[in-house]
């Protein structure tokens, strides 16, 4: 999956799978985890997020499937 880079204190790259509806995240810490069933709205709400990171807490983190890939 290609990820592009984003501005972000905590958030490295962000990529999305639009038919598996896959998320996936680079962190600065060095994780990378992936997000399921995330709906396309939801990943634009999140490219346009004035703080990634507060957004994908709030509305990705605890709402949807995931797991850590690297």
């Amino acid at each position: 999956m290609n990820r592009e880079p984003v501005a972000s204190s905590t958030i490295v790259t962000i990529g999305y799978d639009e038919p598996s509806q896959t998320l996936e995240v680079e962190f600065k810490s060095g994780g990378i985890y992936q997000y399921y069933n995330v709906p396309q709205g939801l990943v634009d709400g999140l490219m346009q997020a004035s703080s990634k990171g507060q957004f994908l807490h709030y509305q990705i983190k605890n709402a949807y499937p995931y797991s850590r890939i690297g």
